[in-house]
């Protein structure tokens, strides 16, 4: 039922050019159903860029650590896991910083103290880590 109620969505978007805001855990719908793509953490965008480039290339580490957490449909195929750990802080009471930063493994002083702003990295490609290159 959802795979037919997706794909009806799909149809519908190229035949009427409609738009979604379309809002997913699972990255493989995500992957099908969208053109751009936006990753969250704790209610700020961390990347956003079309989805070709973000799949091929995803910039922030917790938009790493959810690709590497898709299930492979090919048992035994090698793959990269970022397993974060950590608490995930209240959105609540978010961190100083960049958000992410008590679970980040790439995280240094100023990710505690500064809050990263969008920026470009690449053509239609943004993202909000002083890191990511």
């Amino acid at each position: 039922m959802r795979a037919q109620v997706i794909n009806l969505m799909r149809r519908l978007q190229r035949e009427f050019g409609l738009t979604y805001l379309f809002i997913a855990h699972d990255l493989a719908v995500v992957r099908h159903i969208s053109d751009r793509v936006a990753v969250m953490y704790l209610g700020e965008i961390v990347e956003i860029a079309e989805k070709t480039s973000l799949f091929a290339h995803p910039r922030h580490p917790y938009t790493r650590a959810l690709m590497a957490a898709v299930p492979v449909p090919q048992p035994g195929r090698p793959r990269d896991r970022a397993v974060l750990t950590g608490e995930v802080p209240s959105p609540i009471d978010p961190p100083t910083g960049c958000r992410f930063h008590t679970r980040c493994p790439l995280a240094e002083e100023k990710c505690r103290h500064v809050a990263p702003q969008l920026r470009t990295i690449a053509t239609d490609h943004r993202v909000a880590c002083h890191l990511a290159t």
